[in-house]
């Protein structure tokens, strides 16, 4: 079961479908896409925000400790539990992230968004709030095709599969690349060429 389990990651992996702008792109472009993105925000001083619900959750904590441990990139979840439960009671749980990111968001940070289904109220909010502010955003999404988030992003990674394990663990195996593929000094002198940040 579990090698079996592991081929059809693998599988999925292999189906992922990578856009920007609403074109799609190679493996490797999105790669430096995000690369880029990362850096940018790192020589601006910017904050990398990643959100996401239940598992999705722990895979953007995840994300969000290897940006400032390993790649010493300011970022944050906002999943403090008092913040979380105030939004959430006084104005609707669809709110929980965009109300504090309208406030948070500032013109050198980036946005992360991670859902599986792409269909997250909450999610699409935030993913609003950065589009309002011209803060560029990456979301990862997976299940249907024409699920919203994922033509929010600047960049897109999207899993074509409905399956909540493989969607996740596909998100994480993603994720857990962009970090341990980073090179900071093949990149350093990269322009971002045509990736949009606000001026």
């Amino acid at each position: 079961m579990f090698t079996k389990r592991l081929e059809e990651l693998s599988e999925v992996i292999k189906k992922c479908i990578y856009s920007s702008t609403e074109r799609e792109v190679t493996q490797n472009q999105a790669l430096q896409i995000f690369h880029s993105f990362l850096l940018q925000t790192k020589k601006n001083d910017g904050t990398v925000f990643v959100v996401g619900n239940g598992g999705s959750a722990g895979i953007a904590s995840h994300f969000s400790i290897d940006l400032l441990n390993r790649l010493k990139i300011s970022s944050q979840t906002l999943y403090d539990s008092n913040v979380m439960t105030c939004i959430s009671n006084d104005y609707g749980y669809d709110q929980v992230f965009s109300r504090p990111l309208n406030l948070l968001l500032k013109r050198n940070d980036l946005l992360v968004c991670v859902s599986s289904s792409g269909n997250s109220q909450n999610i699409l909010h935030a993913g609003a709030i950065a589009k309002s502010k011209k803060i560029p955003m990456i979301t990862l999404s997976g299940f249907k095709p024409h699920n919203p988030l994922r033509s929010l992003g600047d960049l897109n990674l999207y899993f074509p599969i409905i399956d909540y394990g493989l969607v996740e663990m596909g998100h994480f195996f993603l994720l857990h690349t962009i970090i341990d593929s980073w090179n900071f000094n093949r990149l350093i002198n990269k322009p971002a060429g045509s990736l949009r940040h606000a001026e």
